[in-house]
C-alpha cells in the first residue's frame, strides 16, 4: 500500500498531481489552507483513503504541529512507500531590492524554503528506524538558476531548495537507502501564480511583457499535463537521487 502527501494541493500543479496519484491507486493526504472538493470526490469515487489537513506553511509552529499529525496518520497505516511532494510556493514579493516588503520577504522564505526543509526533516526523523521507503519531490523553478530582475527573493528561495535537495540526497545515500530526494522544475503553467506574475509592475519586474506573451501566445502548459509528468517521474522505477528534473526535458 502507498500513501502520498502533497502540499499546496488545493489548486494548480498540486491538485493536478494529487488527482494523478489517486488515479494510480495511491492514498492521499492533502495539505493546504483550503480543501479541494475535486480531490475529495475523486478519492470517494476511487475508494481510496483521503485526508485533508489545513495548514498555513508561513507559520513554523503550525507547520510542525500539522505535519506531526500527518505523519501520525501515515505511519499508523500499513504501507510500503510514502511519497511527499513539497509543492506549495509563493512568487511574491515581486520587486527590486530596496523596495521589498519585509513581511513578504519573510513569508516567501518560510513557505518556499523553511517549510519544505522542516517537513522533509520531520519525515526522515520519523521514518529512519522503519522499513518504509520515502520518495520526496521538491517543486523548484528555473528562477533558482539565473538572476531575474524583481525575483531576487523567489529565485533565492528556489536556489536554496535546490541545494538542500542535493545535500539531503547525498546524506541519504550514505545513511538511509530507503530515501530518495529529488527536485522537479515544472516550467511555465497556466496557474494562479502566472496571473500574479502578469499583474505585477513593469518597473518591479522587467520580464513582465515576456510573461504576458506566454499567456497570449498559448505557451503555458496546463497543470494537468505537468502534473501527469511529475507523477510519472515520481513513480518511475529507475529514479535518480539528488537530481533536478526539468519538465522541458521530460516532455520533449
Amino acid at each position: 500500500m502507498a500513501y502520498a502527501v502533497v502540499t499546496g494541493a488545493s489548486a494548480g500543479l498540486g491538485e493536478a498531481a494529487a488527482l494523478q496519484l489517486m488515479e494510480a491507486g495511491i492514498n492521499l493526504i492533502s495539505v493546504s489552507r483550503r480543501e479541494s472538493q475535486k480531490l475529495k470526490e475523486a478519492a470517494h469515487s476511487a475508494g481510496l483513503t483521503y485526508v485533508h489537513f489545513s495548514c498555513d506553511l508561513s507559520k513554523t509552529q503550525e507547520t510542525l504541529s500539522v505535519f506531526g499529525k500527518v505523519l501520525d496518520q501515515v505511519l499508523s497505516q500499513e504501507k510500503e512507500i510514502v511519497y511527499l511532494i513539497n509543492n506549495a510556493g509563493v512568487v511574491n514579493p515581486i520587486n527590486t531590492v530596496g523596495n521589498l516588503d519585509p513581511e513578504e520577504i519573510q513569508s516567501s522564505i518560510q513557505v518556499n524554503v523553511t517549510a519544505p526543509i522542516l517537513i522533509t526533516n520531520l519525515f526522515l526523523e520519523k521514518t529512519k528506524d522503519l522499513s518504509v521507503k520515502v520518495n520526496i519531490m521538491n517543486v523548484t523553478s528555473g528562477a533558482g538558476e539565473r538572476p531575474i530582475q524583481g525575483w531576487s527573493i523567489y529565485g533565492s528561495t528556489k536556489a536554496a531548495l535546490n541545494l538542500f535537495t542535493k545535500t539531503a540526497a547525498l546524506e541519504a545515500e550514505s545513511g538511509n537507502e530507503n530515501v530518495i530526494i529529488n527536485a522537479f522544475s515544472p516550467g511555465i503553467m497556466d496557474t494562479d501564480m502566472q496571473q500574479t506574475i502578469r499583474s505585477s509592475d513593469q518597473e518591479a519586474f522587467s520580464e513582465l511583457d515576456k510573461f504576458i506573451g506566454y499567456k497570449e501566445k498559448g505557451m503555458l502548459r496546463s497543470p494537468s499535463q505537468v502534473g501527469s509528468c511529475l507523477v510519472s517521474l515520481l513513480l518511475a522505477e529507475e529514479l535518480g537521487n539528488g537530481q533536478i528534473y526539468y519538465v522541458n526535458d521530460l516532455l520533449k
